[in-house]
């Protein structure tokens, strides 16, 4: 018989497709239980089967979703706004199959052009931002933002440090750049105006993976694979020098 369990003063909950509380995700993924909350309420994983107040039911699918915001934001050091990005353009965007023809197409492509490895490389972030300028708060704004992520690294005599992922030195380094410029707080500009770009090229972006997914999926992974990394650097090109025109236009009309 199904192992059903009735919470006090609550509906009942099928223990098979729920089976784990929240002490046992806390288990098996090794993070403590605010930790899965906050992901709960930023949207990253569904909210269990709640039979209370204070009480819920999980499923796999809530600790496979764990796991994954986990591995993202821990070892691929993806923020946090990044991944629910991901994970929502994922979910709605992109059928089974078409998920799978990507995962064919990543697993054909150069390793200059595949994902992150498993585990990034990683550089001392206050060692960064004193070599660049920039405050730890600075830092702060850009990881509360969901620009970059950082984790905390332990070294071989358990000494603490705070990290962020190699490839994403670039976006502090621009930021402090544009400082050295003149776009400082004095004047009004802070690491919050750096988001109108990451919104648009996120949105971009969502549109142009749909898009590309649709088109070429009829086609072989090689060949699939074959075409974007040959068209990705001229979009790239496309999308500084219009940017550039649009700006040179602006002016023209003043």
């Amino acid at each position: 018989m199904m192992d059903v369990a009735l919470a006090s003063k609550g509906p009942a909950v099928d223990r098979e497709a729920y089976p784990y509380r929240m002490k046992d995700l806390c288990e098996r993924t090794g993070l403590p239980r605010q930790v899965i909350h906050f992901y709960i309420q930023q949207g990253l994983v569904p909210e269990g089967h709640k039979t209370g107040r204070n009480m819920a039911y999980y499923g796999e699918e809530h600790l496979a979703r764990v796991l994954l915001v986990r591995k993202l934001q821990h070892e691929r050091f993806l923020p946090l706004r990044a991944i629910k990005a991901l994970l929502e353009e994922r979910d709605e965007a992109f059928s089974p199959a078409q998920r799978r023809f990507v995962h064919e197409v990543k697993a054909r492509l150069s390793a200059t052009l595949g994902a992150r490895a498993d585990k990034p490389t990683t550089a001392d972030a206050h060692e960064l931002i004193q070599k660049l300028g920039l405050s730890r708060k600075d830092l702060e704004d850009m990881v509360e933002l969901g620009l970059i992520a950082a984790a905390e690294e332990h070294d071989a005599s358990g000494r603490a440090r705070l990290v962020v992922a190699s490839d994403d030195t670039w976006i502090l380094e621009t930021f402090a750049e544009l400082r050295r410029i003149g776009f400082d707080e004095s004047i009004g500009f802070s690491a919050r105006d750096i988001l109108m770009y990451e919104e648009a090229m996120g949105a971009l972006f969502a549109r142009e993976a749909k898009l590309l997914t649709e088109r070429l999926s009829s086609l072989s992974p090689e060949q699939a694979a074959s075409m974007v990394e040959r068209a990705l650097p001229l979009i790239n090109a496309f999308l500084v020098r219009y940017h550039d025109a649009l700006a040179r236009n602006f002016l023209a009309t003043l």
